[in-house]
This record gives C-alpha cells, sequence and structure tokens, in this order.
C-alpha cells in the first residue's frame, strides 16, 4: 500500500481527537490478517490507526446515521485507493453487535474496541444537542429517533426527573433541579440546551473543581435518552462473546458509571468477582482456575499528563483490557509481556 495516497495519511478529521490511542493500540495489538470490531466508529480515529498499523480488516458500528456516512466515505476512499475492502460498516447500536455481526457475516473477531464517551462531532454539533456550552434543540439523541432530552424534561413527574439526574448524572442537586425544571415547564416548555443549562447554574452551585454546573444534569439526560448503561451491559457480554481464540477487548470508559460496568463484567468473565454465595460451594467451584478470559489491566489504565492538556476531554477516561486465551498455548502469566 501506497501511503502517499492511502486515506489512511490524511491529516485527523478537524475536532475529532481519539482519547488514549497509543494505549488502545498496545492492547489491542492488531496484526496482519486480523479482523477487528470497532463498536463506536465516531469519527473514526480507532479506525484509521488500526488499518494503518497492520494490513487487517475493520468492522465499524455505529448507530449515528452521520457516523456511517463518514465510514462509507472512509470506505470507498480506500478501496479506491487499494483496490480492496478493509473497512465494513455496520449501522445499528453495539447492544446488538452480535445481529449486526451475523448479518455481515463477519469473522470471530481477534481485537474489539469500545470507547463509551460521546463522539466529538455530536458534541460539537450544536444542532444535536449533547452539550450545554452552544445553543441547539434540546435533543441528545444519537440515534436521530425516539424521545428527545426535550420530551424528558419537559413530560417527566419532578420524581422521574431527579431519580434520572441521581442516577445516572449523580447530581447530588437533582430534586432541586428536578423542582426548578417542573415550576419553569408550566410557563414556558424547555426547548434549548442553554435554556436547560441557565436554569441547572441558577439553581446549582458552582462545584469548587471548576465543573460546570450544567455537566451531571446533561450527562444523566443523555444516559437516559439513548438507554446508554443497557446499551454497556448487552454489549460487553456479546463482545466477550464474539472474541475469537487469543482475541482482546479494550474498553474506553469516561465516568465511574461506565466504569463500573466494565470492571464487574471482567470481573466475573475472569472469575474474579466475588457475586457467589459462601454457602453454595457449587458455585465456588465452577469459577475454577483457568478461566477462559483473562485480565490483560489489573486496574484501569489512565491518560498521561500530556494527553489531558492537550485534550482535556481525555482527562476522566479509564481504559480496560481482557484477552481470551488461545487455543492449545498457554496465555502469558502476569509477569510476562504479551
Amino acid at each position: 500500500m501506497n501511503a502517499l495516497v492511502s486515506p489512511l495519511a490524511e491529516p485527523a478529521l478537524s475536532g475529532h481527537v481519539p482519547v488514549m490511542l497509543a494505549e488502545v493500540l498496545a492492547y489491542l495489538q492488531p496484526a496482519a490478517g486480523n479482523a477487528i470490531l470497532d463498536c463506536t466508529f465516531g469519527g473514526g480515529g480507532y479506525t484509521r490507526a488500526i488499518l494503518a498499523s497492520a494490513d487487517c480488516a475493520v468492522w465499524g458500528i455505529d448507530r449515528d446515521p452521520d457516523a456511517i456516512a463518514r465510514g462509507q466515505s472512509l470506505t470507498e476512499s480506500l478501496i479506491r485507493a487499494e483496490g480492496r475492502q478493509r473497512l465494513h460498516m455496520l449501522h445499528g447500536s453495539f447492544g446488538t453487535m452480535q445481529a449486526l455481526a451475523e448479518a455481515a457475516e463477519a469473522p470471530a473477531f481477534d481485537g474489539i474496541v469500545m470507547d463509551l464517551g460521546v463522539s466529538s462531532f455530536q458534541l460539537d454539533e450544536a444542532e444535536r444537542g449533547f452539550s450545554f456550552r452552544q445553543d441547539g434543540p434540546l435533543d441528545m439523541r444519537m440515534e436521530k429517533n425516539g424521545p428527545s432530552a426535550a420530551d424528558l424534561v419537559n413530560t417527566s413527574s419532578e420524581q422521574e426527573l431527579a431519580d434520572i439526574l441521581h442516577y445516572y448524572g449523580e447530581e447530588r442537586h437533582a430534586r432541586r433541579v428536578a423542582r426548578a425544571i417542573v415550576a419553569d415547564r408550566v410557563q414556558t416548555p424547555f426547548t434549548t440546551t442553554l435554556q436547560l443549562a441557565g436554569l441547572v447554574r441558577r439553581v446549582v452551585p458552582q462545584d469548587r473543581s471548576g465543573l460546570d454546573s450544567a455537566t451531571r444534569t446533561f450527562q444523566g439526560l443523555r444516559i437516559a435518552v439513548n438507554d446508554e448503561l443497557g446499551e454497556i451491559e448487552r454489549g460487553l457480554q456479546q463482545a466477550l462473546d464474539l472474541l475469537a481464540p487469543g482475541g482482546r477487548l479494550v474498553v474506553v470508559s469516561f465516568h465511574s458509571l461506565e466504569d463500573r460496568l466494565v470492571k464487574r463484567a471482567m470481573a466475573h468473565a475472569t472469575g474474579k468477582d466475588n457475586s457467589f454465595s459462601r454457602h453454595d460451594p457449587r458455585a465456588a467451584m465452577s469459577r475454577g482456575t483457568e478461566a477462559d478470559l483473562v485480565a490483560l489491566t489489573t486496574k484501569a489504565i489512565r491518560p498521561g499528563p500530556a494527553e489531558c492538556t492537550a485534550n482535556p476531554r481525555a482527562r476522566s477516561a479509564r481504559l480496560r483490557a481482557i484477552a481470551r486465551r488461545p487455543l492449545a498455548t498457554p496465555f502469558p502469566s502476569k509477569g510476562q509481556t504479551s
């Protein structure tokens, strides 16, 4: 392949900076002939780097039709440059990745990557309604269908709103915000992002860390609108099932709710959790000593100071990785390099 004419050599798309890219590639270890699944294509940052690092093929999933359009454009550019197809786009949510992969007749995957953060494109496009820093419709729907954030804000009860903001946004002042929303919407329904952000900033004290007061409210609504935690739970189990022998799953999360689900799923998969009862010897024995999957990270990996300075969105990122044992050959022990 001639790097001078390859679309993979083009500069990163404006506004899109893949988080912890070097660490993702180090744990994923793409190799020639591999089949890799990028569960959250977004701006294609991980996919481009994977395809450039090895002569492999990538299947990219995204529920956002705009992301699929970007991926299709890259697919066509690669075909023109290389004379073959190495990128295959799958439109849907990663919570249905098994069905999507089966429909596309994709092989078992040697590597799977999941970036659980909101795409930079979604944050930067005011019309998508994800950002509290730009005015736009109060939308937040990744798939552009179904109930929007405005629908939730204007029709949910005060208790329902408080629960969303408390459990999904981890907002300490959830009841205060919910009460203010319900009072204000009587006169003027909420339709824009800055309208809601202004209310939240009015009733929630400024955080000492400098975090915008609207951050947790917008996080909670976004998670609820897109059923993000349910998607993560479904996606993690399916990703583990789709791994080929020796295959690796790398997950980058961006807040404690996501990371907790990833940590729990990987601990369960490797037999390291404590969810069984000590009074049930059969459950304890079923854990065994040689789990089919083994953790590649003993704790979450965090981005370095230089990346956090260059890309503030990386500051909250956490990376965890797990692998399926190869057939016939022992998996390297934790004292060995892999």
